[in-house]
C-alpha cells in the first residue's frame, strides 16, 4: 500500500454568487472564522481574471474557501450551480456539544426542512444544512462505540474485500450499528 502523503485537508473551494451572504452564514451563524481574504487578479486559463477568495477556518486549521469573480462572464463560467443532490456535500467533524449548538443556531436562524435535517447513521449522527449557495454541509459527530480501535482495525482490514463484494453484486448491509446489518 502506498504511503499517505497528505497531512490534512488544507481547504476545499467553491464559487459563490454572494460572498457577504456566504460570510454571514459560515462566520456569523456557524462560527467558522474568516481567516483570510485574498483579492486577486491573475492570468488564468487564457484571460486576466479578477476575483476574491475567502477562507473560513475550522479548529484544525483546514478551511472552506469561496471565490467570487468581478466579471459576470467569469462568474458564469466558473460558478455553476451546486448539484441539487444531498449526496454532493462536504462533511466536517464536530463533537456532540458543538453539534447541539449548531442545531440550536440553525433553528434560531429559522432554517427549516428541507434546508436542514438530521440522520442517524449508527456509526455517527449527522446534521445537514444548505448554505446560501445551495451546498449541503454536514456536521458529523461519531458515536463513541464507532471509535473502538478493534472495530476500526477490522473496518480497515476489510475495506478492500467489502468494496470488491459490493462491486460483485453482493449489496447486503455491513454496518454493525444498524439492526439490518448482515441480513
Amino acid at each position: 500500500m502506498a504511503k499517505i502523503l497528505a497531512n490534512r485537508l488544507h481547504h476545499t473551494a467553491y464559487v459563490t454568487k454572494d460572498l457577504e451572504k456566504t460570510r454571514a452564514f459560515y462566520e456569523d451563524l456557524l462560527g467558522f472564522q474568516l481567516a483570510a481574504t485574498y483579492c486577486e487578479k491573475d492570468e488564468l486559463f487564457g484571460k486576466e481574471r479578477t476575483y476574491c477568495h475567502c477562507f473560513f477556518e475550522m479548529k484544525d486549521g483546514s478551511a472552506l474557501a469561496f471565490f467570487q469573480f468581478a466579471d459576470d462572464e467569469d462568474q458564469a463560467l466558473f460558478g455553476p450551480s451546486m448539484p441539487d443532490s444531498p449526496f454532493h456535500h462536504i462533511a466536517v467533524h464536530v463533537d456532540a456539544e458543538d453539534q447541539a449548538e449548531l442545531e440550536r443556531r440553525i433553528e434560531a436562524a429559522g432554517i427549516q426542512p428541507p434546508e436542514t435535517y438530521t440522520l442517524e447513521h449508527g456509526y455517527c449522527r449527522s446534521v445537514y444544512v444548505k448554505d446560501p449557495n445551495g451546498m449541503t454541509v454536514e456536521f458529523t459527530c461519531d458515536d463513541p462505540k464507532a471509535l473502538d480501535p478493534a472495530l476500526d482495525a477490522r473496518r480497515r482490514a476489510d475495506a478492500h474485500a467489502e468494496l470488491k463484494r459490493w462491486l460483485g453484486g453482493q449489496h447486503h448491509n455491513n454496518n454493525p450499528f444498524r439492526a439490518e446489518a448482515n441480513h
